[in-house]
């Protein structure tokens, strides 16, 4: 008796597991929906300032820029971790983690003196289970305000221009579809031209323009709007790199989520298998007593 009251209990607590992972799979769902159009929405806007940067920068021809680097002169390197700030979202932040650990690994194998910021409460708390220093941690929440991250990039770049930090690398999740999210390290900082400039003849290929080999006349001129639009570049890929993250997150977490409820209908459909056979023999058992009982009477 003792053996059916305990999977029972087994099987309610089970039932209940599967009521809370399917309410936080609809939850995911609606989420990761949102994610999509807003990730959607702004990457257009990212693709076109990239390849407005590569067409300016193929017309300016050698130009200087304070955001395009040069000659090292602190020997520091920023290095940006994006994580989420809850669990429950599958391989998400461990997968990011690792990454960030072999690129961490890798710059100071090269001798760099790292500076280390988080976005998320998990890697936070990974790095301080690692010992590793964190000198600043940021939370944008599941809508990242374009403001607040713009404020980010815009520190980076003071810091870069004044020769505080020679480079920025964002390690997070790249979204490439529902099924396949790849955790990818950006260099924010120095910008590529020629990364910009790829871009830009890709846009301006044959396949799609007949314009390719077209000179144009800019006003201002080429240096001029590249001064503004480089900072803008770098606003906006940080900005996208960031919805990018939180789009991974949420379908990651709907995955697992579902995962999750189809193994807890699974386990109680075995543990009600479990308790008809127990109860079976229970009554089985009670019926041998009685008649044994009855047969020894006569």
């Amino acid at each position: 008796m003792a053996q059916i009251r305990e999977i029972k209990k087994r099987m309610v607590a089970v039932k209940t597991i599967q009521r809370i992972t399917k309410t936080m799979q609809m939850i995911a769902t609606a989420k990761f929906t949102a994610a999509l159009q807003r990730s959607k929405a702004t990457r257009p806007y990212t693709d076109r300032i990239r390849q407005l940067v590569g067409e300016v920068s193929s017309a300016a021809g050698e130009v200087e820029n304070p955001l395009l680097g040069g000659a090292r002169k602190s020997g520091r390197e920023l290095v940006l971790v994006v994580t989420s700030d809850r669990g429950l979202c599958g391989a998400y932040n461990g997968s990011v983690l690792r990454r960030a650990m072999q690129e961490i690994r890798a710059r100071r194998g090269e001798k760099r003196d790292l500076v280390i910021e988080t976005v998320g409460k998990k890697a936070s708390s990974f790095f301080k289970f690692q010992r590793i220093d964190v000198a600043e941690r940021h939370s944008f929440g599941d809508k990242p305000a374009f403001d607040a991250v713009a404020s980010v990039a815009q520190r980076y770049m003071d810091d870069f221009t004044a020769g505080k930090i020679d480079a920025v690398h964002v390690v997070f999740m790249r979204f490439i579809s529902a099924a396949k999210q790849v955790p990818d390290v950006m260099q924010l900082l120095p910008l590529s031209l020629d990364s910009e400039a790829g871009a830009a003849n890709a846009a301006n290929s044959p396949a799609s323009t007949k314009g390719a080999s077209t000179v144009y006349e800019f006003a201002p001129s080429a240096p001029a709007l590249l001064d503004e639009l480089l900072p803008k570049s770098v606003k906006v890929s940080l900005f996208q790199a960031l919805n990018d993250a939180i789009v991974s997150e949420n379908v990651m977490r709907m995955v697992a989520m579902k995962a999750a409820t189809d193994n807890a209908g699974g386990l109680g459909r075995t543990l009600k298998r479990n308790y008809n056979r127990a109860r079976q023999a229970k009554i089985t058992t009670e019926l041998t007593e009685i008649i044994a009982g009855a047969a020894a009477l006569e």
